[in-house]
């Protein structure tokens, strides 16, 4: 029986895609190093950033680059961030249905809480574990494991709901069953279809709703 659903934020609930792509494209002109292609950008998605700013530019002290990404996207942050078409609605829905409903992000907390205020979600969270809450991340099994923790949720009643690779298998090494949303970018049909992909994919939001009827009938 299923009765807890743990998000990622990034490129899950919330399309930051574009300003995520943008404020790597500022740091590698800021350090003057040239750009790769938006889809290596796109590989990056759901790891913590650190990890992945220390990969790209291992000539500069990763603090370095993190704040130069850090201070261009919170200039913009705030007005550009959206919701996916309904992922709002299927979270309070959820919430509505009696489910257990948390947020795992590899995402720091300030911007976090800053998107999710803006949807107006944060009364139909019961969890909210950010990079700040954890020692080891994506896809490590920690961020899902405490968000089990903080919900009181068992690993096989769960669904992991994620974008990227980062998040299937952080929530596979938790025991927990991942759902691939198709509007990933950093996700390629090789990996969704190989032996260590998602469990399930969704076209659209609501289609969890379906999923969930069908897992708990």
């Amino acid at each position: 029986m299923i009765d807890t659903i743990i998000f990622d934020f990034d490129g899950t609930v919330a399309d930051t895609n574009g300003m995520v792509i943008n404020s790597w494209f500022h740091t590698y002109e800021t350090l003057g190093v040239e750009k790769p292609s938006r889809e290596e950008i796109c590989r990056t998605f759901g790891e913590p950033l650190s990890i992945s700013m220390e990969k790209a530019f291992p000539n500069v002290p990763v603090n370095e680059s993190v704040d130069i990404y850090r201070v261009h996207m919170e200039k913009i942050f705030e007005d550009e961030i959206e919701p996916f078409p309904g992922t709002v609605e299927l979270i309070k829905e959820l919430k509505n249905r009696g489910f257990k409903v948390g947020i795992a992000t590899s995402r720091v907390r300030n911007t976090t809480m800053i998107g999710l205020n803006k949807f107006g979600i944060v009364p139909y969270l019961d969890a909210i574990v950010t990079v700040e809450d954890t020692t080891k991340h994506k896809p490590d099994p920690e961020p899902v494991l405490i968000s089990l923790d903080k919900l009181g949720a068992k690993a096989e009643e769960a669904l992991m709901i994620g974008d990227s690779m980062f998040d299937i298998r952080c929530a596979h090494n938790a025991g927990v069953k991942a759902v691939l949303v198709s509007w990933a970018l950093a996700v390629n049909e090789e990996e969704k279809n190989g032996p260590e992909g998602p469990d399930y994919c969704i076209e659209k939001a609501e289609d969890l709703l379906t999923l969930l009827e069908k897992e708990n009938a």
